[in-house]
């Protein structure tokens, strides 16, 4: 079984995407979404080539829906790397 480690950049996506819900859903569907990250990091460390590598975007990045909004990982070992986790419309930005 391998392990996940998250970026800080994805650290701070995952805060952002987490107060957006408090302010826009609440705080228990907040919660609920923000623990379905962290279910779907173990499943990523457990299957990380289950997911399309995305190499004209980034080399070496994979990418996975999680709710609405995209995780984007890298491999190193047997550690996933946890990049980003953007919605669509912040992809650009992040390229």
């Amino acid at each position: 079984m391998g392990t996940f480690k998250l970026s800080q950049e994805a650290s701070e996506d995952l805060w952002r995407i987490y107060q957006w819900g408090v302010n826009n859903h609440g705080l228990e569907r907040a919660d609920q979404y923000y623990n379905d990250f962290f279910d779907h990091f173990e499943l990523l460390a457990q299957h990380p080539d289950l997911y399309p590598e995305v190499n004209d975007l980034r080399q070496g990045y994979r990418k996975s829906l999680c709710g609405v909004d995209t995780v984007y990982y890298r491999l190193v070992g047997d550690v996933v790397e946890i990049m980003a986790i953007l919605r669509k419309q912040d992809r650009d930005q992040w390229l």
